[in-house]
């Protein structure tokens, strides 16, 4: 029986840098935040804070509407969403900085409340899409002088839950402010490893 050889292929991640995307440290969310204003990207600004506070998935953030976040001509202070991945609710806060960036945003666009919070300047898509979230990211991580290869729309994500989560240990919080059904998840998601987790317990007078 005549056999047909399999042209050799190389691994789709041979020469990238596989596993999670790291978060943001602090000083590079001042640093794209400082090049956004500079550069008066109205739009980016507030899909970046909004990005860090709401600690969504890319597909819903860049799937939020105007009344997501607003009630009538204000931005809210607390914000509520249905996850599109596990049609959890997840609740999310956003800052000062975050409701006055979007605000400017929404003004600047005379966007109304049914209206997608990040429309697509393509005709073929009513919002950003992912895919072009994950570009407009990487614009952001290399504008900080960061390595694109290691940032990614996760990153986004996990910054200020991995931020949360070093400051007060507390593993339930961060649970639910991500969505996440079940805590071993969010173990994995934030990385932790067994030193982290016996340096709490070794810190937990009994």
């Amino acid at each position: 029986m005549e056999t047909r050889e399999h042209p050799h292929r190389e691994a789709w991640s041979k020469g990238k840098l596989v596993g999670q995307k790291v978060p943001l440290k602090p000083k590079d969310i001042w640093a794209i935040r400082i090049h956004l204003q500079n550069v008066h990207a109205v739009r980016d600004l507030a899909m970046f804070n909004l990005a860090i506070d709401s600690k969504l998935r890319g597909c819903d953030l860049v799937g939020l509407r105007v009344r997501d976040v607003t009630h009538g001509s204000q931005l809210l202070s607390r914000a509520m969403v249905v996850q599109r991945k596990t049609q959890r609710v997840v609740q999310f806060e956003l800052t000062e900085p975050t409701r006055t960036a979007v605000a400017a945003w929404i003004a600047k666009e005379g966007l109304k409340s049914e209206d997608f919070l990040f429309p697509s300047r393509l005709r073929n898509s009513p919002h950003v899409s992912t895919r072009q979230y994950a570009r407009i990211v990487e614009h952001w991580v290399m504008a900080a002088g960061l390595d694109p290869s290691v940032y990614g729309t996760h990153s986004m994500r996990r910054t200020k839950a991995t931020l949360i989560y070093k400051r007060t240990k507390n593993l339930r919080a961060v649970q639910l402010l991500l969505g996440h059904s079940k805590l071993e998840s969010t173990v994995r998601y934030l990385g932790i490893k067994v030193d982290d987790a016996l340096e709490i317990s070794e810190q937990t007078e009994i």
